[in-house]
């Protein structure tokens, strides 16, 4: 893939994550209902610049907003004139068909402020993450060989040291749940699914003990994403105590990839596994 088109899909999918991550900031505060009136203008001057703090975190989310879905179009575009990987074109293809729903659900957020709105709104953010984030690992997966297993230490790593940070920022169990700590929260839960996807993605050598690491490691991103959706409704009883549960079952699937990886994945065993058969 051409050096150029590679670092806009990965932008495309660090703007994707950062907007995320804003927007979650954004409702925390209630900074939306600030231009709910006027939407898609907000309460300045004439309507297109904040009058005050709230607003400005709303008219920021807005402009990266825009920003993003621009980059995201642009780069879809990009790679379909280039001639990319086939399974590049149609993540970033995915990913751009859903964001004409993602503005509508992002309108509603404000002009109908509703749970199940704000529900859907960041479940289709996921889902349009995901298509731009698998798209960037795809476009940065490592070349093949025996050393497969090693070449996913590294984002095996990333998931298992934000993972405790998860588990200590868990919606409402350890600390108080205030529009920082829950940036921060989804901040590092986003950046955990990826490494985790990376790490599913990557492992493909011809080895059992490897694809099982990728099986395992595909099951915590699931755990974690769901953890991140189900967060926007935890307030407490039980869905508190499945937001911890989950997060604990999410470090212990890394735990058992990284056991995987240590034992039966080594390059070695790897090229062991491929001469046998």
């Amino acid at each position: 893939m051409d050096a150029r088109l590679r670092r806009l899909v990965g932008a495309s999918a660090a703007l994707t994550g950062i907007l995320m991550v804003l927007g979650v900031y954004t409702a925390s505060t209630g900074a939306g209902l600030t231009c709910a009136g006027r939407w898609p203008l907000c309460d300045g001057f004439l309507g297109l610049f904040p009058a005050n703090w709230s607003s400005f975190i709303e008219w920021f989310h807005r402009l990266v907003a825009m920003i993003t879905g621009f980059v995201v179009l642009g780069t879809t575009v990009v790679a379909w004139r280039q001639g990319a990987e086939r399974r590049v074109r149609l993540a970033l293809a995915g990913a751009t068909i859903l964001l004409p729903s993602q503005i509508i659900l992002g309108a509603l957020t404000v002009t109908t402020y509703e749970w199940a709105i704000l529900l859907a709104h960041f479940g289709t953010a996921s889902i349009i993450f995901t298509g731009v984030a698998m798209a960037a690992i795809w476009a940065y997966e490592p070349a093949s060989g025996p050393g497969t297993v090693d070449r996913v230490r590294r984002p095996l790593a990333v998931a298992t040291a934000l993972l405790p940070v998860m588990l200590v920022l868990a919606p409402h169990a350890f600390v108080t749940f205030g529009p920082e700590v829950q940036a921060t929260y989804y901040l590092a839960g986003l950046t955990a699914y990826v490494g985790l996807l990376a790490t599913a993605v990557w492992v493909t050598d011809a080895s059992g003990s490897s694809r099982l690491i990728g099986r395992v490691s595909g099951l915590a991103a699931l755990v974690v994403i769901s953890l991140l959706v189900v967060g926007r409704l935890v307030y407490g009883g039980t869905l508190q105590y499945v937001s911890v549960a989950g997060t604990i079952l999410a470090l212990g699937l890394v735990a058992a990839a990284w056991f995987l990886a240590r034992s039966g994945g080594s390059p070695a065993d790897a090229t062991v596994a491929s001469r046998s058969d």
